[in-house]
């Protein structure tokens, strides 16, 4: 982007990258965590693993299909090699066969949600919750699917719930500070992510989120240092590649930031 771009422009821009962010957290919420494997053999022997386990989790569905177990699991390897609509498929058909199995609402849920259908999704995991016992990771993804359909002060409604019963989880912080960052209130964002970055055992993510709000605010060199810090090799050359993409357009970002900031401070 040049410096004769429109504020617009970059605005837009924005709005994308942090909704790529929040649409990366949801794919996660249902494929689980990845961890990088030391090495290309053990990675190799980690991958066949997991191909095994996915064949045997689908013999086992294709031979019973209302099996619930089965279409988890299966749906969660499926996710797992990138195929979103036909975990969806999978558990659409077990969720109609088992409609009050709440671990299979909630998966079935997330995938919608992961596939990009969050208006259904959100129906869906309205009724995974038990009566009085919401579940903090479902309320975290229909916050995330309601920020996607740019319902974001319900988003932070779902957001402070969940906190309520899993405080200071970070990854729910995290998806808070990105929602506030699409609400154009990046000193909340920042102060969320901060909090969401000073948990233990945060996730790379996290920090990665952080870094995109810092430097959205103009502090590049503070966002490329919380990019690269106390993190592996191969994390760090990711966080610090993700970063470039708003470094580049520095010009028409500086732009948009004033204005932005302005929202902030409710002026």
């Amino acid at each position: 982007m040049t410096s004769s771009a429109r504020p617009s422009d970059a605005l837009h821009s924005v709005r994308t990258l942090v909704l790529l962010a929040l649409a990366i957290s949801l794919g996660l919420a249902l494929a689980g965590c990845k961890t990088s494997q030391p090495g290309e053999t053990t990675a190799s022997l980690a991958d066949a693993g997991r191909q095994r386990s996915a064949e045997a989790w689908g013999e086992r569905y294709r031979a019973d299909p209302n099996d619930a177990e089965a279409a988890l699991h299966y749906a969660r390897a499926l996710r797992a090699h990138g195929l979103r609509v036909q975990a969806v498929a999978v558990l659409e058909r077990a969720a109609t066969q088992n409609p009050r199995h709440r671990g299979l609402l909630g998966a079935y849920g997330r995938a919608l949600a992961d596939a990009g259908h969050y208006r259904q999704a959100l129906d869906v995991l309205e009724r995974a919750h038990a009566p009085g016992q919401p579940d903090w990771r479902i309320l975290s993804v229909q916050g995330a699917a309601l920020d996607q359909l740019g319902r974001h002060d319900e988003a932070q409604r779902y957001y402070g719930t969940a906190l309520r019963i899993a405080p200071d989880e970070p990854s729910v912080l995290s998806n808070l500070g990105l929602s506030y960052a699409l609400s154009r209130d990046l000193v909340r964002a920042e102060g969320a992510l901060r909090r969401a970055a000073g948990q233990p055992r945060v996730d790379a993510r996290v920090r990665r989120n952080l870094a995109l709000v810092v430097g959205l605010q103009g502090r590049f060199s503070e966002a490329d240092r919380i990019a690269r810090s106390d993190l592996p090799a191969d994390a760090r050359a990711s966080n610090v590649a993700y970063l470039q993409q708003m470094l580049a357009q520095q010009n028409g970002w500086n732009q948009s930031i004033g204005r932005l900031a302005v929202n902030a401070e409710g002026s």
